[in-house]
């Protein structure tokens, strides 16, 4: 039908003389259209070649529009330059805190630990000033007392009690180390509990105050003394042992040789004590180097919790080690350079005031803050690094990284975080704890609360 009388144009005004054929082809047509695989000549073909036969009945059909094209082995397969074919990377692990929820590398752990610390200052730094201050003030006023003396002496050395006062100032100075060390072994016992269970839900994004940190972490302190003192049995037993054989040593008069022999016979004893313990300190400091956090995450006894840290540290002792002993460094150089302007004020102080009450008291109170400073910072940080060495060893040996992410989708699918994943580091959620186990198992934990709210 047209519009008028005359014949239609066969081509539109404007439009090129050399049109494609029309899309699927007209019936009858000579040619086939563009959208029919393997039909017309290819781009670059010789158009007067004849076209190719068609296939026999019994034949399959080409996959490939172009015969010559070779047919790949497999549609999906993995180029060599990764897994997962041309222009796909694998989707990176959900970091819903303060790690990503996969294995975790050095630079993981480390960037995770100064995120806990710097998304709760509070619970961390503040708690742990206030354990370093308590803890340091014996040792502070024996250093105090000790500089004092040393001042006197340097004042007048010809006094009549000048030869008592440095013994007075050494005793003073040890007095006030013992002290200090066993109110820090309370201390930090404590902190340990209370750092650890700041963790476990800062993994999940979560805060959590000092109150309810410590609500959580109060019942597991008791263990968490038991555990400090069997392990301190256990890496003190080979001294003990050496003590007893040169007591015995020096009762069978073995050192009593002729004129260096006798020493020579102890110091060899001795060499060959530390050449021998030195190992034996470091294999059982790594492998119950995880037992605090099993304590407090996972509810377990001491033993059953020194039992768990040998198991997850077992087949990584060397990268465990490694990292241990790379957080102990870096935590001695972080609270020496914190404390040294500190310590060498209050020193100075002590050593040129003349053994006044008011520079004594300015030495001693310098000295704590120097200790206060280093210990913030370093007590935070190795609980921190203890902590998610814990958690990579779970993923990596009981995958539970696939735990952590299904509790993660929740809390975003949520919008909150629920104080219930606190449950999910329970052991019923390791992989091959036993059948039935687990949140793919439908277990419920062993607390009041699921991981995403209270249970039925």
């Amino acid at each position: 039908m047209t519009d008028g009388p005359g014949s239609t144009p066969d081509m539109p005004s404007g439009w090129a003389a050399e049109q494609p054929p029309p899309y699927g082809g007209a019936a009858g047509a000579a040619g086939s259209s563009w959208a029919s695989p393997g039909a017309g000549a290819p781009q670059g073909a010789n158009p007067s070649a004849p076209p190719p036969s068609a296939p026999p009945p019994s034949a399959s059909y080409p996959s490939a529009p172009y015969p010559s094209a070779p047919h790949p082995s497999a549609p999906y397969a993995a180029p060599a330059g990764g897994p997962y074919g041309h222009g796909y990377r694998a989707p990176d692990a959900p970091r819903p805190g303060i790690i990503p929820l996969r294995p975790l590398t050095l630079g993981d752990i480390l960037d995770g630990t100064i995120k806990l610390i710097r998304s709760n200052p509070k619970a961390t730094l503040g708690l742990s000033a206030i354990v370093a201050a308590v803890t340091g003030i014996p040792a502070a006023i024996g250093q105090a007392i000790s500089f004092g003396s040393i001042g006197d002496l340097l004042a007048d050395p010809y006094a009549a009690d000048a030869a008592n006062a440095p013994i007075a100032g050494v005793a003073a100075q040890y007095i006030g180390a013992i002290i200090s060390y066993v109110m820090t072994f309370v201390g930090t016992t404590v902190l340990t509990g209370v750092l650890t269970r700041v963790l476990g839900r800062a993994v999940f994004g979560g805060r959590i105050t000092v109150g309810e940190a410590w609500r959580l972490a109060r019942s597991r302190v008791p263990a968490l003394f038991g555990l400090v003192l069997l392990q301190a049995l256990i890496l003190l037993l080979p001294l003990l042992a050496l003590v007893a054989v040169l007591v015995s040593l020096a009762a069978a008069n073995a050192f009593d040789g002729t004129g260096s022999s006798g020493a020579g016979v102890a110091v060899l004893v001795v060499l060959l004590f530390f050449l021998a313990y030195v190992p034996y300190l470091l294999f059982f400091y790594t492998r119950l180097s995880l037992s605090a956090p099993a304590i407090v995450l996972e509810g377990r006894g001491v033993t059953d919790a020194m039992s768990r840290s040998w198991r997850l540290v077992k087949g990584d002792s060397w990268r465990v080690l490694g990292i241990l002993l790379l957080t102990a460094i870096l935590a001695a150089i972080i609270s020496s350079v914190l404390a040294i302007p500190f310590t060498f004020g209050g020193s100075l102080i002590g050593m040129l005031s003349g053994g006044t009450v008011a520079a004594t008291t300015l030495a001693a109170l310098l000295l704590a803050i120097g200790q206060v400073v280093a210990s913030m910072i370093s007590y935070p940080f190795q609980a921190g690094v203890a902590g998610l060495l814990y958690a990579d060893r779970r993923m990596r040996a009981e995958a539970f990284d696939l735990v952590l992410q299904t509790a993660a989708a929740q809390n975003q699918s949520q919008g909150w975080v629920h104080a219930g994943v606190d449950d999910l580091w329970h052991p019923s959620y390791a992989a091959g704890t036993g059948p039935g186990s687990g949140p793919y198992h439908g277990a419920p934990p062993y607390g009041p609360y699921g991981p995403y709210g209270p249970q039925a």
